[in-house]
């Protein structure tokens, strides 16, 4: 008999890092596929891919705590966007092989019922005829809710034009990497920074920014003056903390903050107070913040527009892959301490 491993919300985790064993509990289960019952409507997947992302860590809170998405429920199998094959049907909709997109179990294998209330699982047409140029997670990060972060808020928020300066933090991350290919297409000056020499060799030979740099090795305040003579016209933010309050000191008049992390907060056991914040009156600066669902309606420009880039191979996308869903843990925690190098993927099964 097949083996459902799955990952369990054990407890909310206080402020600070959550811990792979005090919140999370592997749990070794199995699955008879051949007498597996569904009701009317529901869907069986066998999934193959898992998306580790750092608003998971918002997720994990008090179910008291209001927020825009909803609470783990401690007990319950953990949530995220993922690829998976449909193996057993009984809903018109979806017939055995379609391969799918959308909120997957950390397991193997994952029960959609019709009953249960979440956005239905996206038949993905053309992915195993286009396999060979784009591998099958890409859509849930570059094609997925990474893109369409990256895509629809620099058009949204940031208002490029041609010949402004952008500064992306998290550089070589999931978003981070396609706000500044996207970027360089509509000819802006692009500035990355990064933890790790590694990703900022990624940045500047294969994304070709302008610049980029380890803030761990460098003053920011210097650096941005080095990088950035001309000022900052857009902060793609997905630190926050002193890292905001210094580039508030660079940002030109009528610059746009593009607000899409603060991932230097989520595991903060005392929150960073902004001392710079009168640089957004006298700059007449622009700070807006958002959620990836705000962007639904640009989904089918934007998929459309980087599926394009992919198959003609203007665009080059890292992904960090680690096999098996027990392992799922340790990777998310190595999204909140920077450890991954690209897009956090777990890989569950082969197709």
């Amino acid at each position: 008999m097949p083996s459902n491993i799955k990952v369990l919300f054990k407890a909310c985790p206080p402020k600070g890092l959550p811990s792979t064993t005090e919140h999370m509990e592997i749990k070794h289960d199995s699955i008879d596929l051949e007498t597996y019952q569904l009701e009317d409507g529901d869907i069986l997947l066998r999934n193959l891919y898992l998306s580790l992302d750092p608003y998971m860590r918002g997720r994990m809170r008090d179910p008291s705590i209001k927020s825009y998405v909803a609470p783990f429920e401690v007990g319950h199998v953990l949530e995220g966007s993922g690829v998976a094959e449909v193996i057993k049907s009984k809903n018109e909709q979806y017939k055995v092989g379609d391969l799918v997109t959308g909120f997957i179990g950390w397991e193997q294998y994952t029960h959609i019922s019709k009953s249960k209330k979440t956005n239905p699982m996206k038949i993905l047409k053309d992915a195993r005829e286009n396999i060979d140029k784009i591998p099958l997670s890409y859509y849930i990060d570059v094609l997925g809710g990474p893109g369409l972060t990256a895509y629809g808020s620099l058009k949204r928020i940031g208002h490029p034009k041609a010949g402004e300066t952008i500064f992306v933090t998290a550089a070589s991350g999931a978003v981070g990497q396609v706000v500044g290919q996207i970027a360089k297409f509509q000819g802006l000056r692009v500035v990355g920074s990064a933890g790790e020499d590694a990703k900022v060799d990624y940045l500047i030979n294969e994304l070709h920014f302008d610049a980029a740099f380890n803030y761990k090795k460098v003053d920011l305040d210097k650096k941005l003056t080095e990088t950035c003579p001309n000022g900052i016209d857009i902060y793609f933010d997905n630190v926050g903390g002193e890292t905001l309050d210094i580039v508030l000191m660079h940002l030109n008049l009528y610059a746009r903050v593009i607000a899409c992390g603060m991932i230097s907060q989520y595991n903060a056991t005392e929150e960073y107070g902004i001392k710079n914040l009168m640089q957004i009156i006298a700059k007449r600066i622009r700070i807006e913040g958002f959620i990836v669902f705000d962007y639904f309606d640009l989904y089918d420009e934007f998929f459309n527009t980087v599926r394009n880039w992919l198959l003609e191979g203007k665009i080059v996308y890292k992904e960090d892959i680690t096999e098996g869903i027990e392992n799922a843990p340790d990777v998310l925690i190595s999204v909140f301490t920077g450890k991954n190098f690209g897009k956090a993927i777990v890989k569950i099964a082969d197709l």
